[in-house]
């Protein structure tokens, strides 16, 4: 017997935190019973609806890095019907983006039918990295840079410390570029932090998510994840 909400990633359909929203509001059955508990056990033989459909056995993990680029949405599926992430990708499986990018953000985003690797990589604890590359309008001071690295307040919370750099200088458009590592994954979080001191974003791009990176994947391309790139996520030794 398994926690509902771990069989429910386990299965592929979505993260274990989104699980646990389905299991909350009411959108779960188990054996054709509404469950609302968290704590509720199952088996993985046993009849589960999520959202009305019937859930699928475990399936094959898949894995994949995708650079995204601007006015594309980092979700499953957009009610708008803007192009979205998962759009990007060639694959059977029921795939979902880890985390967010804002819709003009680009970079490097992750999608997955893993829900416990989701559940791992955006949880707060784990501190996994995220380099960020920010143009902004002014031209940026030490003193803000250190109120960044120190952390700000942003609706209503402060940030964790996180490391921020100059790539560059440039008065003439009256701008600046600067590098910022965090390791949290808050609404709209480095635009905002940029804000608190002053600053607007006017592009922003994910340039890392901990040792992977952007090498070798262009605007609007994708790859798949080697197994022991997936191990290293997990944090297991690589033999």
């Amino acid at each position: 017997m398994e926690r509902l909400q771990k069989i429910i990633a386990e299965s592929g359909y979505c993260s274990r935190r989104k699980a646990e929203e389905l299991i909350k509001s009411g959108k779960v059955k188990v054996n054709n019973t509404i469950v609302t508990e968290l704590g509720t056990k199952a088996d993985y033989n046993d009849y589960i609806e999520v959202e009305g459909n019937p859930l699928s056995k475990k399936e094959d993990k898949v894995y994949y890095l995708l650079n995204k680029p601007r006015g594309v949405v980092a979700s499953a599926t957009d009610d708008k019907g803007r192009k979205t992430v998962v759009d990007l990708i060639k694959t059977d499986k029921r795939i979902y983006p880890v985390g967010r990018l804002d819709y003009d953000t680009t970079g490097l985003i992750l999608l997955t039918n893993d829900g416990e690797l989701t559940n791992f990589l955006i949880h707060p604890k784990n501190n996994i990295e995220k380099v960020y590359v920010a143009k902004i309008k002014g031209l940026i001071t030490k003193e803000d840079l250190k109120k960044l690295c120190n952390g700000v307040l942003i609706d209503g919370k402060k940030t964790s410390k996180s490391k921020a750099k100059i790539l560059k200088i440039d008065k003439k458009n009256n701008s600046s570029v600067v590098e910022l590592i965090i390791h949290e994954g808050r609404n709209h979080q480095v635009k905002k932090m940029f804000e608190s001191i002053g600053y607007d974003v006017l592009k922003l791009k994910r340039e890392s998510i901990a040792f992977l990176t952007l090498d070798g994947v262009k605007s609007g391309e994708y790859r798949s994840l080697s197994i022991k790139e997936v191990k290293k996520m997990y944090g297991e030794k690589n033999d």
